[in-house]
């Protein structure tokens, strides 16, 4: 199994030189995204679209922005990320529709093991996040591998989300908690 593979079947694996590259060539188009001026829209919209995996036809990326692989992230309709938000897409990282990120956000699919040694060995895993439809960040949330955020959901500035979040809740706090639960229709 090249390290890649191992990367997309949840195993441990190490950055070789295909990663590496690739990892690369999206640092150099966040880059490039990142000095374009908001106002040429259409360049932007070119270079995002290059950068993800997939994407609906209406999206905003404030910069700066960041992604690892970009390829392994999909976003939906009516999606808006603001200032600053970090994607670290080594898993496959999925946004529903009606997502809104507030700045300073982090979406984290990769991890490290707990083992002092396997992790000095650089090895590290990717679990996949995904979120679901209507979903709002407040600033400075960090999200984790391996969860899931259903629909209708309101993560609370500031959160660590380390765990699902069911649909129709409002969630806050390090480890982030449902603290409310709101009506199915969103009102």
């Amino acid at each position: 199994m090249t390290e890649k593979e191992k990367l997309h079947a949840g195993e441990l694996y190490t950055v070789d030189g295909e990663l590496a590259a690739e990892l690369a060539a999206c640092k150099k188009k966040c880059e490039e995204y990142n000095r374009t001026p908001r106002e040429e829209r259409e360049k932007r919209r070119e270079i995002m679209c290059s950068i993800l995996g997939g994407h609906g036809s209406n999206f905003v990326f404030e910069s700066n922005v960041w992604f690892d692989y970009g390829y392994n992230t999909v976003i939906g309709e009516n999606f808006y990320a603001n200032h600053d938000c970090v994607f670290l897409d080594t898993g496959k990282l999925t946004f529903g529709n009606d997502v809104f990120i507030a700045p300073q956000c982090g979406f984290y699919t990769a991890g490290h093991p707990l083992d002092a040694k396997t992790r000095n060995a650089c090895l590290e895993f990717a679990k996949p996040i995904r979120v679901g439809n209507s979903v709002w960040f407040g600033g400075g949330v960090r999200v984790l591998p391996g969860v899931t955020i259903g629909d209708n959901v309101v993560i609370g500035a500031g959160s660590v989300v380390v765990h699902d979040i069911p649909s129709n809740s409002v969630a806050a706090g390090v480890p982030a908690r449902v603290i409310k639960t709101l009506p199915h229709d969103g009102e």
